[in-house]
């Protein structure tokens, strides 16, 4: 089947068809990073990773932009805060996302960028809106004139008289119109800031997201992420913007992702009830954590609670034993075996598997459908390895059929960064587990002299560690 994409403007779904044949341009809104990072951000670069990864499983080039919002009041205040120049704090959480990024398995964006970086892009497109008429400078600020653009409100369902009604919006003196937002805001001598044609200042949160990802991606983006809390009004400001400027659609594909909630409300630091990854990862190995992100549809809204954790925990043990149980009877299976009973039925049930994961994949990129098809094949090996061992385990040509069935649907899924599990889980003590775990976030920040005193506690416990291609794992001595 075709892949099928939600589309909010035209609320249904419909069949994808990109902006140039065999390409796919990806952007992602990333972070505002005043704080560290807290599971909520990651949902919306796993779910991009996740789409990245479906379109080149299908064969498609994707370029994938993910920015950091790297100035910002929030920022400034936390510098003054501190007492130490704004960049510091960006970069400081700049890094913090890409440790938690690469423990989830999220493969690098494309490119990366930053609003600093890319002043002379967004002055640009606000030039090119000013001389359109559809902004207007007043005393250093400049404006979006929200009525000049017809089709606002469109992506989010909202007129414009009942926009600013409990919405975010700067009350600046020299707004035409309560509705109209800011693409540059004057700053003092004395703040940071750029110089530019309008006075010394700094960009608007939305417009710079229009700016860079139309610089690297064209006028017309295929995709465009981020949590369904900025879809008003973020992501209806981005397209406005971006549509009165070009005359182009922005956007084909929005793909807003469901937040994170906690006792039925939204996970945010101003209400104080996040989890950052660093508490979340001294409680739960990333496998899980993103294991339990995919295991519902990305637009869907979940409650985050610990049992919640626990269940994916459990659930991706037995994916990670059915592998092991599998690998091991790969490993034992006789060069020329031939066919038997348990194998044409293994094989048959891994191929089914494969074609529904595929569909539910294709249809709106649907990973909990996904894993669901992932344990149909899980629970036909288990009850065919306990029913008639000895002949499934002489039908090698089967066994291979479903070890390549269950590497490709986990490895499309970005599920076991090292690979599909060959071996049964390691029996070792909490404790030296817990030092393993340590040490695999030691070598993850390049903490060499951290990462080798935890394998010598190992080691003195009776185990050691194998550091392969393929990751790490334990070993008894």
């Amino acid at each position: 089947m075709p892949l099928r994409v939600y589309d909010p403007m035209r609320k249904r779904k419909v069949t994808f068809e990109p902006v140039n044949e065999g390409r796919v341009g990806m952007y992602c809104c990333g972070m505002t990073v005043q704080g560290e990072p807290h599971i909520g951000h990651m949902l919306a670069a796993l779910t991009a990773d996740m789409v990245r990864r479906w379109l080149e499983y299908r064969g498609y080039a994707v370029t994938l932009v993910q920015n950091f919002t790297d100035i910002d009041d929030k920022i400034l205040a936390r510098a003054a805060e501190e007492g130490v120049a704004y960049p510091v704090i960006a970069e400081r959480n700049i890094d913090l996302y890409f440790r938690f990024a690469r423990a989830l398995n999220i493969g690098d964006a494309t490119v990366y960028p930053k609003a600093t970086e890319h002043i002379a892009e967004i002055q640009g497109l606000i030039q090119q809106l000013l001389d359109g008429g559809h902004a207007y400078e007043s005393g250093g600020n400049v404006y979006f004139s929200v009525r000049s653009f017809r089709d606002y409100g469109r992506l989010s369902g909202r007129r414009v008289d009942e926009l600013y009604a409990g919405v975010r919006v700067d009350v600046s003196e020299g707004k035409r119109d309560e509705a109209d937002f800011a693409l540059w805001k004057r700053a003092g001598a004395d703040e940071p800031g750029f110089e530019s044609p309008w006075g010394w200042g700094r960009p608007g949160w939305h417009i710079e997201c229009s700016a860079m990802s139309m610089h690297y991606l064209g006028e017309t983006l295929d995709f465009h992420g981020g949590g369904l809390d900025l879809l008003f009004p973020h992501h209806e400001n981005e397209r406005a913007q971006s549509e009165a400027a070009t005359g182009h659609t922005f956007v084909k594909y929005w793909m807003q992702n469901g937040l994170l909630t906690v006792g039925g409300e939204k996970m945010s630091k101003s209400l104080g009830n996040y989890t950052s990854m660093a508490d979340l990862l001294e409680h739960f190995d990333a496998e899980t954590v993103r294991f339990y992100l995919l295991s519902t549809h990305f637009r869907s809204r979940a409650e985050f609670e610990t049992a919640q954790l626990e269940r994916a925990r459990v659930s991706l043990e037995r994916i990670r034993e059915a592998a092991a149980a599998l690998h091991g009877m790969l490993e034992e299976a006789p060069a020329a075996g031939g066919p038997s009973e348990a194998g044409r039925t293994l094989a048959g049930a891994a191929a089914r598997a494969r074609e529904s994961w595929e569909e539910a994949m294709d249809d709106d990129f649907n990973t909990g459908g996904a894993i669901g098809h992932v344990f149909e094949l899980v629970r036909e090996f288990n009850r065919l390895a306990g029913e008639d061992p000895a002949g499934l385990a002489a039908d090698r040509q089967a066994l291979e059929t479903a070890w390549d069935a269950l590497e490709t649907m986990t490895g499309v899924l970005g599920l076991f960064a090292g690979g599909l599990p060959r071996e049964r889980p390691l029996e070792a003590p909490a404790e030296v587990l817990a030092w393993f775990e340590e040490r695999q976030r030691a070598r993850a920040e390049r903490n060499w002299a951290e990462a080798d005193r935890l394998r010598d506690l190992i080691q003195e416990a009776g185990y050691q560690i194998l550091d392969g291609p393929e990751g790490s794992r334990l070993k008894a001595l």
